[in-house]
């Protein structure tokens, strides 16, 4: 891990495409502005952590005996 200090106006470069700029410090509470592609996704630490347990939780929790339901269904 790399731990840098940053001052209000200053910038983070990742990669070739990725720019974090510091905009406001109250605080303990800093505010990051981020310049990236559409095409890459975005996540608060936390909201990311939910989505990769709801994801695995889905993973392991299906029971397939509840699927031959389906198996009488017919299509038009």
């Amino acid at each position: 891990m790399l731990a840098l200090t940053r001052k209000i106006g200053e910038q983070i470069v990742i990669g070739d495409n990725v720019v974090l700029t510091i905009v406001d410090i109250k605080g303990d509470s800093i505010r990051v502005a981020i310049e990236a592609p559409k095409d890459i996704k975005i996540y608060r630490g936390e909201i990311y952590e939910t989505i990769v347990a709801a994801n695995k939780q889905s993973a392991q929790s299906g029971d397939l005996n509840k699927l031959d339901i389906l198996k009488g269904i017919r299509l038009p």
